[in-house]
């Protein structure tokens, strides 16, 4: 790197959706909704009418990483529903090409049990998330995550960055650090 600027060669971008088959686009779509509107029935036991037993559920770190079914209701639904109740999903945007679909959007629910070490308090709390999906086979094989836990904490009265936060860029209590030029590392 030179001046900021990339050079030689430069990374291959896109290599997992190269080989997209478009024609499986409607049979992703469906397999999605019905998912998300299990999730909003709470299913637990029987979601696996939409995961492949083996599928991968990889989420950002405090989420952590289910390989499979079980692990992923074990380790993940069941602490959620636990931590959350009257818990309701709302996608505010998808998107579907071939086996890959991907959505952002937000969980609506009640603090109702242990969160993160944060006592119930019966507080309303929105959850943002992203999920990108691969499905093959009428099954969701793949899941790629990124859960919003911070955002959750902080309205449970905990600032995990302890006013680090970039918001207090935004806010103006900060000034933004700026790159050297040059190349220079700081």
């Amino acid at each position: 790197m030179r001046d900021g600027v990339l050079s030689g060669k430069r990374p291959e971008q896109a290599v997992m959706t190269r080989e997209t088959d478009l024609s499986r686009t409607e049979e992703t779509r469906m397999v999605i909704e019905q998912m998300v509107d299990g999730l909003n029935d709470h299913r637990i036991e029987d979601i696996g009418e939409y995961f492949a037993d083996d599928f991968r559920w990889m989420g950002n770190y405090g989420c952590g990483i289910k390989n499979g079914l079980r692990e992923f209701q074990e380790n993940w639904q069941k602490p959620f529903q636990a931590a959350f109740s009257e818990k309701v999903c709302v996608d505010e945007a998808r998107l579907f090409m071939g086996e890959w679909g991907a959505a952002f959007g937000r969980q609506e629910a009640i603090h109702s049990g242990e969160f993160m070490g944060v006592k119930p308090t019966g507080k309303k709390v929105e959850i943002r998330y992203m999920d990108f999906w691969k499905v093959e086979n009428k099954k969701i094989v793949d899941n790629w995550v990124m859960v919003d836990f911070p955002f959750v904490l902080k309205q449970l009265g905990v600032d995990i960055y302890k006013g680090e936060g970039w918001e207090e860029f935004d806010n103006g209590n900060k000034i933004p650090p700026t790159p050297k030029t040059g190349g220079e590392l700081d």
